[in-house]
Order: C-alpha cells, then sequence, then structure tokens
C-alpha cells in the first residue's frame, strides 16, 4: 500500500506565506513524478506545480513567481513553498505522484493525498 500524507494548509492572510508538505510512504521502488494540485469550489482540479525525477519543475501561469516547488528524493517528500498568497489561491491542495511500487509488473501507479485546506482570507 502506498499512501500520500499532506500537511502545512491553513488560515493565512493576503500576501502570506505557507508551506505545504507532502510526504509518500510504503511500498516504493521509486518515483516519477511528484506535484500539486487544487480544487476550488464549483471549480476543475488544476496542476498548480510538478517536479519529474531529474526534471525542471513546472508551474501554472498564474502560480509562476509565488510558488515554489522542490523535491527530497530521499525522503519522498515534495514541498510547495506559497509567497505572496491571493485570495484566489484558496482551494483543497492535493498532492499526487507516479510512482512504481514495489512487486508491480506495471510501469507507473498514480496516487493521491487526502487533501489540504489552504484559506487565503483577511
Amino acid at each position: 500500500q502506498v499512501q500520500l500524507v499532506e500537511s502545512g494548509g491553513g488560515l493565512v492572510q493576503p500576501g502570506g506565506s505557507l508551506r505545504l508538505s507532502c510526504a509518500a510512504s510504503g511500498s516504493i521502488f521509486s518515483i516519477n513524478f511528484m506535484g500539486w494540485y487544487r480544487q476550488a469550489p464549483g471549480k476543475q482540479r488544476e496542476l498548480v506545480a510538478g517536479i519529474n525525477t531529474g526534471g525542471s519543475p513546472n508551474y501554472a501561469d498564474i502560480v509562476k513567481g509565488r510558488f515554489t516547488i522542490s523535491r527530497d528524493n530521499a525522503k519522498n517528500t515534495v514541498y510547495l513553498q506559497m509567497n505572496s498568497l491571493k485570495p484566489e489561491d484558496t482551494a483543497v491542495y492535493y498532492c499526487n505522484a507516479d510512482l512504481k511500487q514495489r512487486y508491480s509488473s506495471r510501469r507507473y501507479d498514480n496516487f493521491w493525498g487526502q487533501g489540504t485546506q489552504v484559506t487565503v482570507s483577511s
């Protein structure tokens, strides 16, 4: 079994910062992609930022220059540093990973975390 556990969400004022963490655990052989999506009420889930192993990070245009994604491969953990937060960043943020499980014949499986609420409000 594989689990993605997020932490770091909360309430912050506009202009403030938050750092999200997502740790993958379980029967993992290797991780290809880790990223963050978000879903606001009444809207579709959208990619915020992602990073492939050995690759450069990619960002949604609306967060470029404000958010930074990073990975600690030794800890199977991905982080999202969010600065200059705006009310429109309010959403549930989900961690996502493409990874190869031990003892699986499939190349990669995709997993989601349970989500963490980020609210930007004064």
